[in-house]
């Protein structure tokens, strides 16, 4: 018997109505991702990758269909519990890096455990690791504003990986970043993939999504193709 994958989508759909107008933003959607394996979702805007993204991160719910996350059906959960879900199980990398300028860097990467009321001193000592694993720990102290934008995406990285998570999703995390600093990214994504990571990202960049074990190909908010 095979192990349960990370991710388990069926007939997934979602619709949006606005006034007299009915969007299928997915229309059928049916995935699988194993643990370990790096996923990528391309596609022209309007194909459902923001909106595949949202559901698979917990921030949305679908119309219709199922989802399991580690084996747990995720898409009748309440409020509370989508949120809890989200915080422990999910690890989100941003386009836009969504640091918090008040704070320091270990703060900000400090923040999914302090949600989680983790115990400070295992909190320091989590967050001096995801700090070291994307080169970041000298910089604790620093607030984002000091940062390049490749340090920034970093702290990010280090942010969406301090809580352990079942899964890693980017979206567009090299989108703000110059031609240097996205594959200096890539390849920190490509060393978490390596050391046993599972990855779903979204991207345009056709050079990066080969990176990827695996490209799922969205149009009209259905899997036009997938390619290994």
């Amino acid at each position: 018997m095979s192990p349960e994958p990370v991710i388990e989508i069926r007939d997934l759909r979602k619709i949006f109505h606005t006034e007299d107008v009915e969007t299928h933003a997915l229309d059928g959607i049916n995935l699988r991702v194993e643990r370990g394996e790096f996923v990528a979702i391309v596609g022209p805007s309007g194909s459902g990758k923001t909106t595949l993204l949202a559901i698979l991160g917990l921030m949305d719910l679908p119309t219709s269909g199922e989802y399991k996350l580690a084996g747990a059906r995720v898409d009748q959960l309440g409020d509370g519990a989508l949120a809890h879900a989200r915080n422990e199980q999910v690890g989100f990398i941003f386009q836009t890096f969504n640091l918090i300028g008040d704070l320091s860097v270990e703060q900000n990467v400090a923040l999914p455990l302090t949600y989680r009321r983790v115990p400070q001193a295992e909190r320091r000592e989590r967050v001096t690791r995801a700090l070291d694993r994307v080169g970041m720990a000298h910089r604790s102290r620093h607030r984002p504003g000091q940062l390049s934008g490749g340090q920034q995406q970093r702290v990010a990285v280090a942010r969406a990986l301090v809580g352990e998570p079942q899964i890693l999703l980017a979206d567009e995390p090299t989108g703000n970043l110059d031609s240097a600093n996205g594959t200096m990214i890539m390849e920190l994504i490509d060393e978490l993939h390596r050391a046993g990571s599972t990855i779903c990202m979204v991207t345009h960049d056709v050079q990066f999504a080969r990176r990827a074990q695996r490209t799922i190909r969205l149009s009209d908010g259905r899997i036009l193709e997938e390619l290994t």
